[in-house]
């Protein structure tokens, strides 16, 4: 529907979200302990990009207007209204695309940084957001065809200060330590 079958931006986007799906159901097989829903983290993790096409970020073939930072929020609404159109209940997933950019940001960072972003938390709250969010940091879409080694994803979330940081590692002791 937003993605033409054919086309560099449904490829980068399919390639990157299968690649964040597997590593996040690695992370659900190994805990069982933590309970996650393992279809649920399949689906959200295939959605959590949904909104990149309304921004711009060319490099990734993405010539929309918005900034990039805002593909989350866009996602959610994106999966709001799909929701309403069908009778069907998307929040679940529409809150998985708000809050796996960084590590999450909360409002403070927002303010601080001047994010182009509503003034709320956006920060991973259940275990299936923070293992989607979790995995989502060791793919690039600018090279969906890499995997990012942990300090290669740990210095990726250094620009979102060290809240984002710090949690990061958390998720990385729990989920892989």
């Amino acid at each position: 529907m937003y993605y033409p079958e054919a086309g560099r931006l449904r490829d980068i986007l399919i390639t990157h979200s299968r690649l964040v799906m597997q590593r996040a159901l690695a992370v659900c097989k190994a805990h069982p302990e933590l309970g996650a829903d393992c279809g649920f983290v399949e689906g959200a993790a295939m959605l959590h990009d949904i909104g990149i096409f309304k921004c711009d970020a060319p490099g990734i073939a993405c010539f929309g207007t918005e900034p990039y930072i805002c593909h989350g929020i866009i996602g959610g609404k994106l999966l709001r209204e799909l929701g309403k159109a069908t009778a069907h209940d998307y929040e679940a997933y529409a809150r998985v695309c708000e809050r796996h950019t960084g590590a999450g940001i909360s409002r403070e960072e927002i303010e601080r940084q001047h994010l182009p972003l509503p003034l709320r938390d956006f920060l991973p709250e259940t275990i299936e957001e923070q293992i989607i969010c979790y995995a989502d940091k060791f793919y690039s879409k600018s090279h969906p065809d890499r995997e990012k080694t942990y300090g290669q994803a740990e210095h990726s979330l250094e620009r979102f200060g060290a809240d984002g940081l710090n949690r990061f590692r958390r998720w990385h002791q729990m989920f892989e330590g």
